[in-house]
């Protein structure tokens, strides 16, 4: 036999099915004490014995997801985007019993990697779900040498394999939502756009800005003024003075921002700076949340199905702990553009 015997293997010698080698390998029951002695003997002739990943994961459950938030708490409870994910997530947790261990740990060097040590050696959750892919992201060789499974919600910078389980849950078409947005823009006559990006070790913001960039070029307008904030209302504030500081003829007549926060805050921002939103300035935010829905004028926006992507990530790692009973992910839309009151035509020259 080539390679490293499986269980597959162990099944096909004792004419067993997977599941019962399983059931006889984790004590589950339900197997008669002559296929057990079968299964026993065709794992001892292949030397093939369960890993110590799947004997702590199916031996040993302790009904809890991890997620470990490397951001401050008042950071993370301004930024609804996490609260409408934690909701997806839960809602595949709550039915079957499982809870969400949440750890924000600030952004202190090290304090992830500490926070992820202690979960997998203190064996104080079954997986982790993670979020905000980063360039170089040193968490999955991490939690491959902790052999903790993980998801990512989100696109990884590289595509990761390994022996510990890491995948990704994301939506199909990750372009749709801001090529929408800005074919929108310019179909109402707006020539300068702006960009209010997040932090340019992130994935996703690095991944927009490009996919914005490549949309104006296709539409065969100049390279937009782009500034890089930290997802914050107060750096959204200061992205838009830094913006609108050209004046009248030269500033951008549509911005777009990388969350619904920021948007909101600088549509307040344009207005101090005596600018009407739409009529002066049209803006677009990310993430669809209900606060664009209870600000006026109403917030166009680029909505990404945070709630589904919850559950999905939850299906996911379920799938990991217990490959043998997948179960149907549900079904993620991809970002899409979402036409409210705060885009009109651009303002005459």
């Amino acid at each position: 036999m080539a390679g490293k015997p499986t269980i597959a293997d162990v099944a096909r010698l004792a004419g067993v099915s997977v599941s019962a080698v399983s059931k006889v390998v984790n004590g589950r029951g339900g197997i008669s004490a002559a296929t057990a002695e079968r299964v026993l003997a065709a794992a001892a002739k292949l030397d093939w014995s369960p890993s110590a990943t799947a004997v702590a994961l199916r031996g040993a459950r302790t009904r809890a997801v991890g997620m470990v938030a490397a951001r401050s708490a008042d950071l993370l409870a301004a930024d609804p985007h996490f609260t409408v994910l934690i909701s997806g997530i839960e809602r595949e947790l709550a039915p079957v019993d499982y809870g969400l261990l949440l750890h924000v740990v600030g952004e202190e060097p090290g304090a992830e990697e500490r926070a992820y040590r202690r979960l997998a050696q203190e064996r104080r959750v079954d997986g982790v779900i993670l979020t905000e892919s980063r360039i170089g992201d040193p968490r999955f060789a991490l939690l491959r040498r902790l052999r903790l499974p993980a998801v990512l919600v989100g696109v990884p910078w590289h595509e990761e394999g390994g022996e510990a389980p890491v995948v990704s849950v994301r939506a199909g078409e990750q372009e749709a939502g801001i090529r929408q947005a800005v074919d929108h823009l310019c179909a109402l006559g707006h020539r300068r756009l702006g960009y209010v990006s997040g932090p340019e070790d992130r994935v996703h913001s690095v991944f927009r800005r490009r996919v914005f960039e490549s949309a104006l070029a296709a539409r065969g307008l100049a390279p937009a003024p782009v500034v890089v904030s930290d997802f914050t209302a107060q750096g959204a504030v200061a992205a838009m003075e830094r913006l609108l500081a050209p004046g009248p003829g030269a500033r951008p007549t549509a911005v777009l921002f990388a969350n619904d926060t920021m948007a909101v805050a600088g549509m307040n921002a344009a207005r101090r700076l005596g600018l009407e939103v739409p009529r002066d300035l049209s803006v677009v935010g990310y993430d669809d949340l209900p606060l664009g829905e209870l600000v006026y004028p109403r917030l166009t926006t680029i909505g990404q199905d945070l709630v589904r992507l919850g559950r999905a990530a939850v299906t996911a790692l379920f799938g990991l702990l217990d490959p043998e009973r997948p179960a149907r992910a549900p079904e993620i839309r991809p970002p899409r553009l979402v036409v409210r009151e705060s885009t009109g035509p651009a303002p005459a020259p």
